[in-house]
Parts: C-alpha cells; structure tokens; sequence
C-alpha cells in the first residue's frame, strides 16, 4: 500500500498514480503557460484520481472539474479575475473537461456569503488550501520550469493513498464536509469517512 511507504516514495508514487489522468497531466501542462503567482492544480481532481487509481477504476470516475488557484493581492477585483479566467478559457479550449480558475486572494470577499461563515484573508495559496473541509482534500500540484513536480500536502498524503477521509475544522462548517462526504460515500463506497469532531 502506497500509504505505508516512507514519504519520498510516496511522492513518486503520487506522481505515477496522477499521470494515468491524462486530463490531468494536460491541465498541468496548459496551467504553466499562464504563468499565474503561486499556481496549483488542487482538491478533488487529485486526490479522486488517486481514488479511482487505487481502486481500478477510470482515473478520471467522478472528477466534475479540475481547480486551478493562484495567489494574486496586488489586485483583489473581480474584473482581475476575470481576465484570467477569460485567458484560462483560451488555453484550456477543447479539453474534455471543466477548469475552474481562482484567485484565493479574493475569496475572503464572497466567502461567508456563500457558506455563512466569514473567513479571514488568505496570505498565500497555501493558506487557502489548508482550509478545504478535508484534510485529504488539502493538496496541491504545479509544474516546476525544469519540469519537476512541486506538490503541497500540508497532511501529508497516507489518507489519500487509503481513501480515509479526515474533516478538517480550520474554516469549513461542519454541513460542507458532510454534504462532501456524502456525495462523494456514493461515487467511492469504499472511502472511510471519519466523523466531524465533537
């Protein structure tokens, strides 16, 4: 089981596992050209690739889109934003697959709106990423110019490898991870889905 190897044959084994997504690898690829500020290719489309792999099914079962965040502060409107997501539409043009970009920057701008709870400016991408409601969810992957992988995996990644989901309570409500949990119990009845903390 990849979840039991010590942590750098982890990482090439995620790298392995990620790299059966053409979708994925592709997304990475085009992602670069952007050139956005502290890029990554993050959440569900990774770590449900790693799912499906482990699993024997189709690397990409069940991934609705593919997250791309950046981290840009020097201007937080959404006419910024958008700009980017209009150039990302050009890049990505003609994948079979939604890419769905986001400057964490400016999520401390809608987000209480959308989940009702406020949520502190994050400082980098990382920080954004800390806070998804899993803690399985909480990875991160971009292209190094050279090529090379940085992957950002503040819990590490032996839960992913194991398919155990772990809720994390930095920012998400508790109804978030659970209607996460839920929907995704159905699509991989085979994920162990640890309880939200009393």
């Amino acid at each position: 089981m990849l979840g039991r190897l010590p942590l750098d044959e982890q990482l090439d084994g995620l790298r392995a596992v990620l790299s059966r997504n053409e979708i994925l690898t592709d997304v990475l690829t085009r992602a670069a050209t952007l050139e956005l500020p502290g890029w990554y290719v993050t959440a569900g489309c990774l770590f449900q690739t790693v799912w499906n792999v482990v699993t024997d099914r189709d690397p990409t079962h069940g991934i609705r889109d593919y997250d791309l965040f950046y981290f840009d502060d020097g201007d937080l409107s959404w006419e910024a934003e958008d700009a980017v997501i209009t150039a990302g539409r050009t890049v990505f043009a003609g994948l079979p697959a939604e890419v769905e970009i986001r400057n964490e920057a400016r999520v401390h701008l809608w987000y209480e709106q959308k989940f009702g709870v406020p949520c502190p400016p994050h400082g980098s991408t990382e920080a954004a990423i800390d806070s998804f409601a899993a803690t399985t969810c909480c990875l991160g992957v971009r292209l190094q110019p050279d090529g090379g992988w940085r992957v950002y995996a503040p819990h590490g990644l032996s839960d992913v490898f194991d398919l155990v989901l772990r809720p994390n309570s930095a920012l998400a409500p508790r109804e978030v991870y659970e209607a996460k949990a839920a929907r995704w119990k159905d699509t991989w009845p085979e994920l162990t889905v640890l309880p939200w903390p009393r």
